[in-house]
């Protein structure tokens, strides 16, 4: 009798800790559950809230104003509350791709606690889904060959401390002796070398590309692109320290003066084709940034440069010499001739209008370049598809 009274309080207390995670029946809810026509629904038990919502890049977005200018932010639509405390609200059927989202109970920001698929954005956890269908599937784990994903730490001389470093080879590369070439890839503010692979699906799309026949194999590095962090947040002798996108030494010159460092470690312990033709460097906003001004200072070092919803010149005067002499550097850069120089930006997004003038400046001296506009923002849902674009154009001669 005492063990069955034990096993009964211990019961009782398990289903009050996860009250919000069963439903009052004691049956689990399902949310989000992604319906035949691709609509989906969230459900929340929580009888005694008053409000219940549900945010996500779903929705209509909406512009709100940023030191940046204007930015866009998930939109938000109400969950609806049956008689037995179950919140509910079922979207329109969505288009494939992959969705970010948070459930917000009376004010109060919260994952879905249904839902245990969660990934960090900067300071920010979010719920995940996939909506199935063209690009769904390219973003998730299929039936395919699989590369690895690898978290190496490397020595930078040049920044005086050891750094790690987030690297894709593709399906075969361990039993293989080939030498492949490499494509490095750059996050954006507050991201770190987890930002690529979480948010960006890097290695099921290289997977799936290369299952295809889209793309050719190759390692894909994507560093850490913040000079002052040794790793992401929690992941380094720094501690846990909180993620923030106010770091010091952002886009002043460090991280594009270290950057050979990284090249050299790469180098070094991988079998690589190491000549220019070879390399490509991209990266989203900040990245973008760090692609535009590392390209044309080691003109010598990428033939396929792409720059995704880039930022273009310091939000601030900065003293470093790589910002100083743009158009001299990038004359050198284009005389050289690189394979592709590939642009890419969202009509809506906050850096459109830098995008425009860099695009003028091109056009002017007749410098060859591809570009390719589209919808919405400075969101990930874009920097997924333009990688998915910019990567079946590397190394096809």
């Amino acid at each position: 009798m005492k063990n069955f009274l034990t096993t009964a309080l211990l019961l009782l207390t398990a289903l009050c800790a996860n009250s919000q995670q069963v439903h009052w029946s004691g049956s689990p809810l399902l949310s989000p559950e992604i319906n035949p026509d691709n609509s989906v629904t969230f459900r929340l038990f929580a009888p005694n809230a008053s409000q219940v919502e549900v945010v996500g890049d779903f929705l209509s977005q909406q512009l709100i104003d940023s030191p940046f200018g204007k930015v866009e932010v998930p939109g938000s639509a109400s969950l609806v509350k049956d008689e037995n405390g179950v919140w509910q609200y079922t979207s329109a059927p969505l288009s494939s791709e992959f969705y970010i989202y948070n459930l917000v109970v009376d004010g109060l920001r919260i994952a879905d606690p249904s839902n245990v698929y969660q990934l960090r954005d900067v300071s920010s956890i979010h719920n995940v889904f996939i909506v199935p269908g063209e690009r769904g599937d390219l973003y998730a784990v299929n039936s395919v060959p699989h590369g690895s994903l690898t978290r190496r730490w490397y020595n930078s001389e040049t920044l005086d401390m050891n750094r790690r470093i987030t690297i894709y080879t593709p399906p075969g590369y361990e039993s293989s002796k080939e030498d492949y070439p490499v494509l490095y890839l750059l996050h954006g503010m507050g991201g770190d070398e987890e930002a690529w692979p979480m948010l960006g699906r890097t290695a099921q799309i290289m997977d799936n590309l290369i299952a295809e026949g889209k793309a050719k194999p190759m390692i894909v590095v994507m560093p850490n692109g913040n000079a002052i962090q040794e790793a992401a947040p929690g992941e380094s002798t720094q501690g846990m320290t909180a993620p923030t996108m106010n770091l010091p030494k952002t886009m002043e010159g460090s991280y594009e003066k270290a950057f050979p460092d990284i090249v050299k470690f790469v180098e070094s312990n991988y079998r690589v084709k190491n000549d220019k033709s070879h390399r490509a460097i991209s990266g989203l906003s900040m990245g973008g940034f760090h692609s535009l001004h590392i390209s044309k200072e080691y003109p010598d070092l990428f033939d396929y440069i792409g720059l995704f919803s880039a930022a273009i010149m310091p939000l601030t005067e900065t003293p470093s010499s790589f910002y100083e002499d743009t158009d001299k550097k990038l004359e050198v850069q284009f005389q050289k001739n690189p394979k592709l120089y590939w642009i890419a930006i969202g009509k809506d997004d906050f850096l459109y209008n830098a995008n425009v003038d860099f695009r003028k400046k091109l056009d002017e001296n007749k410098y060859d370049y591809t570009y390719f506009e589209n919808g919405e923002g400075h969101i990930w849902r874009n920097w997924r598809i333009y990688l998915s674009m910019f990567v079946p154009m590397l190394f096809q001669d």
